[in-house]
């Protein structure tokens, strides 16, 4: 809004275009930074300063550390400040992406054949995990092989049976007649079908 003071467009001009009322941009202009948003920063910096003293500690140890230098929170406000910036203990769990797949939980009953000669004879599904800026979001779909469509699909913010199961009834909904059909899944852990 300087910028167009500046070229000579009235605040109150800007602020009626931009559908601001013009109290809060001057109360802002006179501190364009809170006092919640200093109080964040000031949190972060006393959990840094624990952190960078005493990396082995977790973020208990850094909450009580960052409490007695003054910079009063409480251990949940201490671990989301930490998990957002990442400061983890050095001694803390191992953080490992490789898991190794546990047995079959059922038997495979495609063997590895992929291919349908109609529609209804064999379903693929599998659950994926989509984070948002709310959280994550679990979405589990189920494909006709024959058709290459989505038959079936349900989005839970948790990762239960009930997801799966929703996700079936709606396929089941949509396609009537499914006797024989197989309904394929690449892990029986996750979403209990094979």
């Amino acid at each position: 809004m300087k910028e167009l003071a500046v070229d000579g467009v009235p605040v109150t001009v800007t602020c009626r275009v931009l559908k601001l009322a013009r109290q809060p941009y001057y109360r802002w202009l006179e501190r364009p930074v809170t006092e919640t948003e200093l109080e964040r920063v000031s949190r972060a910096n006393a959990l840094f300063d624990a952190h960078r003293d005493d990396p082995e500690f977790g973020y208990r140890f850094l909450a009580d550390e960052a409490r007695s230098a003054g910079s009063g929170m409480a251990d949940r406000t201490a671990w989301r400040i930490c998990r957002d910036n990442n400061w983890w203990s050095v001694f803390g769990k191992k953080r490992s992406r490789s898991k190794k797949a546990g047995p079959p939980v059922h038997d495979d009953l495609v063997r590895r054949d992929f291919s349908a000669t109609g529609p209804n004879q064999l379903w693929l599904t599998d659950i994926t995990e989509h984070a948002t800026t709310e959280g994550k979001l679990y979405l589990c779909a189920i494909k006709d092989v024959f058709s290459k469509r989505i038959v079936g699909y349900s989005i839970d913010t948790r990762m239960k049976s009930r997801l799966a199961v929703t996700a079936l009834n709606n396929a089941v909904a949509r396609r009537g007649s499914v006797a024989g059909c197989i309904l394929h899944s690449d892990r029986g852990s996750q979403d209990g079908f094979n």
